[in-house]
């Protein structure tokens, strides 16, 4: 059966080949349901339809992982959103120590103000994810402490901190400000 174009009123293209191919064969006799063009072109439109199946899976799988990226990059922003911030106030929670350290043999409203700005501070940084660093007494790892010096210490292992200079700081495990340390001389 030839379909003809809509606009022409010509047959539609490949009608033509299709009707001869179909001829050959019944005067070939030959009748294997592949030789029929219908049964061809249905083959053809059942693989089209399987390779659009997979297309579409795919396609489907890709959008599930960009999904899926975009979820962790969404709560990775909402994790360090306050990292700059906090940052900032790194240095204020410095000067209060300082302060705090010269009023050492002093008791006083002065010094306990001083001690409870400090704490309140440290308080609102630990509800957003800051942790202090303080590691006197832990054994020296570049990756969170940055080494000064080495001075030698009795009875402090080789290699561990033996004293502060500056407290480090990590925001969710990711370091905003290695602590300044002195080692241990082995």
């Amino acid at each position: 059966m030839q379909s003809e174009n809509p606009f022409t009123g010509a047959p539609a293209p490949g009608d033509a080949q299709r009707a001869a191919d179909a001829a050959d064969a019944r005067s070939e006799g030959e009748g294997s349901p592949t030789d029929n063009p219908l049964e061809a072109e249905l083959e053809q439109l059942r693989a089209a339809l399987t390779a659009l199946r997979e297309e579409t899976l795919r396609e489907r799988a890709d959008l599930d992982n960009q999904r899926k990226r975009m979820a962790r990059e969404i709560e990775q922003a909402r994790r360090f959103a306050n990292e700059k911030l906090l940052s900032e106030l790194l240095p204020v929670l410095d000067a209060l120590e300082a302060g705090l350290a010269a009023a050492a043999g002093q008791d006083g409203p002065l010094k306990e103000g001083l001690e409870l700005t400090r704490r309140q501070l440290l308080k609102v940084g630990e509800s957003n994810g800051l942790r202090q660093l303080d590691p006197v007494g832990q054994a020296f790892d570049p990756e969170w402490h940055q080494a000064i010096s080495q001075a030698p210490a009795e009875g402090a292992a080789a290699g561990s901190v033996v004293q502060v200079f500056q407290k480090g700081y990590a925001l969710n495990d990711r370091l905003l400000r290695p602590a300044l340390v002195v080692v241990a001389a082995g």
